[in-house]
């Protein structure tokens, strides 16, 4: 297309109200240019000084990181629209704009702007809207791009998190599967024992009594040790067969000797060997059911607090919240960072505040990306430490992150809620986190205030109690 025509630019959906003489003086202040593949229409930190109408090809967006790399974030075909637009205040580039094929570009130079205001009313009004749209398409971009960033940590956390307990529930599976393949060995011993039916009840109901007991003690393991061998000692002692097994698995679950006396007391002697491995036999499988048990717990509550986070099943209004529920979940889910950097969580929670009104996914991303930069910024050699507190101040709730890293200088410390402004390393941060966090609050009608020298940073949040 040598020459472009008042009929194309109305087939661009923004333009095809525009009166066609104020299409043709647009078309007559303009050149056409072709910029090669792989030629920029422009580079982060020029001067913004036309606006380019795509009439073919395809281009993209960049933006440029710390090591002059280029991360793309959006592309454009035919018919779009960028550079300089009415009223806008920007008129530096802060992405590149490069042609991935040949690309045909129409462009309306800066120098024509006032007059294209003063004089041509619709195309004026036109060429706004592009600009609106692409702020609220910007700002989508940026928040969507951010979530991306934080789903990606948490899924990396959440799978440590999960292996374990998944991995126990699966050992204990096959654990418990193997230990029921031998009862029927033992079975036959069983069989051959002669008791009252009191007795049993006397022996079945003792054993469940000690498995139930909520007071067991806490031993060290040189007193785990001793009371170890005192009741090995006490099953030797009566020919019990498989004493040091049996022994462990009874220190286990908080059986003394008292207990074994007890149990000896309504047992016939010659059985005494059987009854017992029929104990053991009950205890392992107690144990084993137990650890699945608690692993599937585990999995249970990362899985709640994964979808309490991300506020599944909810609408998206304002309801009533409170504010240490999505704090502990964020914890919860960055649970394997804190331990791999041996860091100590300290909370002072004050629990008597009351609930309040917000967007509750909202919040948790406040919580995620503070708590997540608090992690990051603690020293890898040194013993880090979080605080957490929560307090009432009016009709305002304040929350207070604390980290003891190195502090922020002076130097950022203006610029940290800046949009892209990050100092961590290449791929660790989008520079988007703080941004998103300072558009949360003020959407609550908070604010946010920062402070910071080495060994302790604190970023204070205040919310409104009512909304």
């Amino acid at each position: 297309m040598n020459n472009i025509t008042t009929e194309w630019l109305q087939s661009v959906e923004v333009l095809q109200d525009v009166p066609v003489d104020q299409l043709q003086w647009l078309i007559d202040q303009s050149e056409l240019l072709t910029i090669p593949a792989g030629g920029f229409l422009f580079k982060s930190g020029d001067p913004l000084a036309s606006t380019l109408f795509i009439i073919s090809g395809l281009v993209r967006i960049c933006r440029v990181l710390n090591d002059n790399q280029a991360q793309e974030i959006a592309r454009f075909e035919d018919k779009y629209i960028i550079g300089y637009l009415p009223f806008s205040r920007g008129l530096t580039a802060s992405v590149h704009c490069e042609a991935i094929v040949d690309t045909l570009i129409m462009r309306f130079p800066i120098g024509k702007m006032n007059e294209l205001i003063r004089n041509y009313f619709e195309l004026t009004q036109a060429l706004v809207h592009v600009m609106t749209d692409r702020v609220r398409n910007y700002a989508a971009l940026v928040q969507q791009n951010e979530k991306m960033v934080a789903l990606g940590k948490l899924s990396a956390g959440l799978a440590h998190e999960l292996n374990n307990p998944a991995a126990a529930v699966v050992r204990g599976a096959v654990s418990l599967k193997k230990h029921l393949h031998l009862l029927p060995e033992s079975f036959k011993d069983i069989l051959s024992i002669r008791m009252s039916p009191e007795d049993v009840d006397i022996v079945n109901d003792r054993m469940f009594a000690v498995l139930n007991r909520a007071d067991k003690p806490v031993l060290s393991l040189l007193d785990r040790s001793d009371k170890e061998d005192e009741l090995t000692d006490w099953l030797d002692d009566h020919e019990i067969t498989n004493s040091v097994e049996l022994a462990e698995n009874l220190v286990d679950f908080g059986f003394t000797e008292e207990d074994l006396e007890s149990f000896k007391e309504h047992i016939p002697t010659a059985h005494l060997s059987a009854v017992f491995m029929w104990i053991n036999n009950n205890l392992v499988t107690e144990k084993m059911v137990t650890d699945i048990e608690e692993a599937s717990s585990r999995i249970a509550h990362l899985v709640g607090s994964i979808k309490t986070f991300t506020h599944m099943d909810q609408g998206l209004e304002k309801q009533l919240t409170d504010i240490h529920s999505g704090i502990n979940n964020t914890l919860t889910i960055l649970q394997y960072k804190i331990r791999k950097g041996n860091v100590e969580v300290v909370e002072r929670f004050d629990r008597d505040l009351p609930q309040i009104l917000a967007y509750v996914g909202e919040l948790n991303q406040i919580w995620t990306n503070l708590i997540d930069n608090a992690l990051d910024a603690m020293e890898p050699n040194q013993k880090g430490v979080l605080e957490i507190y929560t307090l009432r101040e009016g009709e305002y709730i304040q929350v207070c992150i604390i980290d003891n890293g190195p502090g922020i200088p002076e130097a950022t410390m203006s610029k940290i809620f800046d949009p892209f402004f990050t100092t961590k390393e290449v791929g660790k941060g989008t520079g988007l986190g703080l941004d998103i966090v300072h558009q949360i609050i003020r959407h609550h009608r908070g604010n946010i205030n920062v402070s910071s020298e080495p060994g302790r940073t604190a970023f204070v949040v205040h919310l409104p109690i009512n909304g």
